[in-house]
């Protein structure tokens, strides 16, 4: 084990991971979202996805939402990508820091949720490539089932880095590992990540928890104690695919900055409080309470109040 590290990079991905398996919002709600989360210091926010709106309606005018964000120059945004086709769209809009292209690690859920096998969604991902180096935008690529696959059981450390190799030929520039339905365990994150950062040292990764089980936040903590350092959360703990039974949220962001900041560790974000107001913001648009603890209880180191329960 490594010894933790002194900061912790947050990437916000309710805009698009939290928000795709709700109800539709008005693109200007999406765009208010992240206007507010890019005033709280989390330094990079997953702003829109360029896919499909009959596949995914909650991500539809992904265009119109970017444009009515107010940006801010320290946020890295980031855009989501299925194929060549939408890494043209992202560029045309303009304005992101990087391309999130995706596959899953094994073909079972891979094939449920873009119908087709992992080798397919590897020449999807080259063509995202293709289009990022010409407009100059590094590419990230998010491995879903990293941990376990909901419709083919254990995938195996071997795997994943089999997975990441290939990807790695294709020209991408950094890696997130997503748990997608829950399925880690400290041991589980201990054994890919180990694996990994044996053998792709260089590589920069990001990790992608689930709360589906409740381990999301000791897996955060299994996954610092290897040294890494980024993490995908998202306010009020929204999120799921729905191509995939059980997947319920994120970690959220707000309990993960309670614990990162109890701990001494630096995320950027200014004040949990403010994080806590778009809490409230975010309930408000979905209509329903949100999976978070601590926009439940409050702060430990405050007696601030918890967000009211639907329909009080």
């Amino acid at each position: 084990m490594r010894g933790l590290p002194a900061r912790v990079t947050i990437r916000e991905v309710g805009p698009r991971d939290g928000l795709q398996a709700e109800k539709p919002l008005p693109a200007d709600d999406r765009a208010r979202l992240i206007t507010y989360l890019s005033r709280t210091g989390i330094p990079k926010i997953e702003a829109v996805s360029f896919v499909s709106p009959k596949a995914v309606p909650a991500m539809a005018d992904a265009a119109d939402v970017w444009a009515h964000v107010r940006r801010r120059p320290e946020v890295a945004y980031s855009a989501l990508v299925p194929n060549r086709r939408g890494a043209e769209a992202a560029v045309e809009a303009g304005g992101f820091s990087s391309l999130q292209a995706f596959l899953a690690a094994s073909d079972g859920y891979n094939r449920h949720n873009v119908g087709k096998s992992v080798a397919d969604s590897m020449r999807d991902v080259a063509g995202v490539v293709h289009v990022a180096v010409a407009a100059g935008i590094p590419v990230e690529v998010s491995i879903s089932a990293s941990f376990g696959d909901p419709y083919e059981g254990d995938v195996t450390p071997e795997r994943v880095l089999e997975v990441s190799q290939r990807l790695l030929d294709t020209g991408v520039n950094g890696l997130s590992l997503g748990d997608t339905t829950g399925m880690a365990t400290p041991s589980r994150v201990w054994a890919v990540l180990g694996l990994l950062l044996d053998n792709l040292p260089e590589i920069p990764l990001n990790l992608h928890f689930h709360d589906t089980r409740g381990t999301a936040m000791a897996n955060v903590l299994a996954a610092m104690e290897l040294g890494c350092n980024e993490f995908d959360s998202s306010i009020g703990g929204l999120g799921g695919s729905p191509f995939a039974p059980g997947a319920n949220g994120n970690v959220a962001t707000e309990d993960l900055v309670h614990m990162l900041t109890d701990m001494g560790i630096e995320t950027g974000v200014k004040s949990l409080e403010q994080l806590l107001e778009v809490a409230r913001f975010v309930q408000g648009l979905v209509g329903h309470e949100l999976r978070s603890q601590v926009a439940k209880a409050g702060p430990r180191w405050s007696v601030a109040a918890p967000l009211e329960p639907r329909g009080s």
